[in-house]
């Protein structure tokens, strides 16, 4: 029994991640569930174990690729030196969101649900960007600014890269206005 569990987890692990992969490269809007099925050479029958629609779907293929992620930069954060958190976890952020093309951004912004996932992930970055800053001025690592303000300026160029704006504005892809902020910040904030 524990092996049939098992590789149904490794399974569904896999076709999640199959779903992220196709969505990030192409978007999601104009696929349908055959089209979906069809790439990742499984059934419908099979998808619809994993979410009743194409929806549901899309927005829990969506909360596995802020999950993976998520570990995905708080492993980077972990390996970091005091000093460099912030810009471990801003800079991992930037390259998490770098595998997201244009059209999957686009898709994200006109879907509602799959939206408040990457509205509720950048809440949560900003949360984590005023933990860390709030570390570092403690631990002398930075100078002694006021993190929350400090949070709440990457907080809203956050949401404004999240919402196109930045993209609209400068051209910079999300993952390049990450890069940018990063540099930004962490100079600003530097002892």
């Amino acid at each position: 029994m524990d092996t049939r569990l098992s590789f149904a987890t490794a399974r569904r692990t896999e076709l999640f991640d199959g779903l992220v992969e196709l969505f990030l490269a192409e978007g999601f809007a104009h696929l349908t569930l055959d089209a979906i099925a069809a790439r990742l050479q499984c059934s419908k029958s099979t998808l619809y174990t994993l979410a009743g629609s194409k929806e549901q779907l899309v927005t829990a293929a969506t909360k596995h690729f802020f999950k993976r992620a998520t570990e995905q930069v708080e492993a980077k954060v972990a390996a970091a030196g005091t000093r460099d958190r912030i810009a471990a976890y801003l800079t991992a952020v930037g390259e998490a969101l770098a595998a997201a093309s244009e059209q999957f951004m686009n898709d994200l912004d006109a879907f509602a649900p799959a939206r408040e996932v990457y509205e509720r992930n950048t809440r949560i970055a900003a949360r984590r960007v005023q933990e860390l800053i709030t570390l570092g001025v403690a631990d002398g690592d930075f100078r002694g600014v006021n993190a929350e303000f400090a949070a709440d300026l990457a907080a809203t160029m956050m949401v404004r890269i999240q919402q196109g704006r930045v993209r609209a504005a400068t051209g910079l892809d999300d993952a390049n206005a990450y890069r940018e902020l990063t540099s930004i910040l962490t100079t600003g904030i530097s002892v």
